[in-house]
């Protein structure tokens, strides 16, 4: 067995371009792709807040169930992709992306909702992009 432990990754072409084969070979990727930027694990029932996370500084209470996400380290767009899941044992729950706050490079936007309200939840976000 082989190990190897570093630090850092650095491409050799370009400090940022580390290219990652496919398992079968026939495909690359470029590793900071795929690398989720932010992953944030929520109490939201009463006053949200941060359990742990990665690039979120704050959450911010815009209503029932309706939460802002403030990052730690900006997106280089607003035009990453953002994904929550709700967790909520009583009820079915649905979760809504909220583009049309006008999402920024430091903020998005999730509504969780019942099949007739908005309702408080623990959430689970992540989201995929280009760090600024």
């Amino acid at each position: 067995m082989s190990e190897i432990k570093v630090d850092n990754l650095t491409g050799k072409t370009s400090a940022g371009d580390i290219t990652v084969t496919s398992e079968g070979g026939a495909a690359t990727q470029s590793l900071q792709q795929g690398l989720a930027k932010v992953w944030c694990n929520t109490s939201g029932v009463g006053t949200p807040a941060v359990s742990d996370s990665l690039n979120v500084t704050s959450i911010s209470d815009l209503g029932t169930g309706n939460n802002r996400f403030n990052l730690v380290s900006a997106m280089s767009n607003a035009n990453f992709a953002t994904q929550g899941l709700p967790d909520h044992n009583s009820q079915i729950v649905s979760i809504q992306h909220v583009p049309d706050f006008g999402q920024t490079t430091t903020t998005t936007q999730l509504a969780v909702h019942t099949t007739s309200a908005g309702i408080d939840a623990d959430v689970h976000l992540t989201i995929h992009g280009d760090l600024a």
